[in-house]
């Protein structure tokens, strides 16, 4: 029986896609579930599954844009992978019985361990000694004085109490003579140049980008935030927390609650335009930007607003595992009404992000150095972080812009007040 495979939708908007790869060659012999070939389009790199097992015939070609719905590749389901499982677990069982009784014959009698445990020890002394100094040369005639009064390399080479110039010339003449090593040659030299065609992905966000730097007023505003309470925090209650959510607590979390509560500060940090309209929604979809072998993207944590920080890492964590293995579908990437970007992870200590349309602000987290800082009066030395916030002046003053950022350090710096509504807990106890 012939079945033919066909494009998946990735989403209402996409009408057509890009054979990226193709997984198996033309006429190969595939298993059901098995991936066959990526697809992406402008917004995802996503993967085609084999629905039977068979014999698959090739229908396009890769790099090609097809239609979705379009028949990519038919599958023979007469032709059977060969069945190599069973085989394998039985071959499995016999290497284990062998196993088990080659340990109960080579266990030795109680009388006979400590001589080979002797022998074992100075072979593994004598073994490590001519390791590392096998490049010492030693004569005949010093390897039987050695040997007569029971000194090794190491003993004659710990025992020198002077270093004259004899030995100096010696040594650098040792190295002079030895093969340079292969990370200190020089690179041979080469005027070949490589070209590949961009994928959908980044054609598209090539586009965009661009567009965004000529369609908006995009400004920049920057602050520092002192990572200390969050990094004691974070060591004070990590065990704990792994123990009973089963995954590490980071940064981004904390920043995505911090945003969310700050935009009930500032509201007008996650309203876009719509031509002549201000829309603004009442809830905080953060999108968390995530780099990818084939690009960046950008999966939404809807409603972070109404969410603990336990649910937002565990979201997050799971986005960006679906984004890295081409799992994350086309609804997890739309939409978003603000965006996180952390450049600190590479290193970067301060950047100038770009807006992510139609959204009209973006946060940019970056290296954490420790660096002077006044507190209380005095000079001490804090882990600080530069945060950068780029907006669509159009729309966003500078008021609310500076505001939410200063808005986003003081939760950072004191995250008690996320559970407070931002207010000091200490007015909140007395009720002022």
């Amino acid at each position: 029986m012939i079945i033919e495979v066909k494009v998946p939708s990735p989403g209402e908007s996409i009408t057509e896609v890009e054979i990226g790869a193709w997984l198996v060659e033309d006429g190969a012999v595939v298993d059901k579930d098995q991936e066959i070939a990526e697809v992406e389009s402008d917004k995802a790199t996503l993967t085609i599954v084999a629905g039977e097992a068979g014999k698959i015939e090739l229908k396009a070609e890769e790099g090609a844009t097809v239609e979705v719905g379009a028949v990519v590749c038919t599958i023979d389901t007469s032709v059977k992978p060969a069945v190599k499982k069973e085989e394998e677990k039985a071959g499995e069982k016999e290497a284990a019985v062998d196993s088990e009784k080659k340990k109960e014959e080579g266990k030795p009698q109680k009388d006979e361990k400590e001589a080979p445990e002797a022998a074992g020890k100075t072979e593994t002394k004598e073994g490590k000694e001519s390791a590392e100094y096998d490049q010492v040369k030693v004569t005949p005639v010093a390897k039987e004085l050695m040997k007569e009064h029971g000194v090794s390399v190491d003993d004659i080479i710990k025992g020198l109490k002077r270093i004259g110039k004899k030995e100096v010339e010696a040594a650098i003449s040792a190295l002079a003579d030895s093969p340079v090593p292969a990370a200190m040659q020089p690179k041979e030299a080469s005027r070949e140049v490589d070209r590949q065609r961009m994928t959908a992905l980044r054609r598209k966000l090539s586009q965009r980008l661009v567009a965004v730097k000529n369609e908006t007023a995009m400004l920049t505003t920057f602050n520092e935030i002192d990572m200390g309470h969050v990094m004691d925090l974070r060591k004070k209650y990590q065990q704990q927390f792994v123990e009973k959510h089963g995954f590490k607590l980071g940064f981004m979390s904390f920043f995505t609650k911090a945003v969310a509560l700050a935009m009930d500060f500032h509201p007008m940090v996650n309203a876009q335009l719509d031509e002549d309209e201000i829309v603004s929604p009442q809830f905080v979809d953060v999108g968390i930007a995530v780099s990818t072998p084939k690009g960046l993207m950008v999966p939404v944590v809807r409603n972070a607003e109404s969410k603990t920080i336990p649910q937002i890492e565990l979201e997050i964590k799971e986005l960006a595992e679906k984004a890295r293995n081409k799992k994350i579908s086309v609804d997890e990437l739309t939409g978003g009404t603000f965006t996180i970007t952390n450049g600190g992870v590479f290193g970067s200590l301060l950047s100038t992000p770009i807006i992510n349309p139609p959204q009209s602000a973006i946060l940019g987290m970056h290296n954490i150095v420790e660096r002077p800082a006044a507190v209380n009066g005095q000079v001490v030395i804090r882990p600080m972080m530069y945060v950068a916030l780029s907006y669509d002046h159009r729309i966003i003053d500078g008021k609310d812009s500076v505001g939410f950022l200063v808005k986003v350090k003081e939760f950072i710096e004191n995250p008690e007040r996320m559970f407070t509504g931002g207010r000091e807990p200490e007015r909140l106890l007395l009720g002022i």
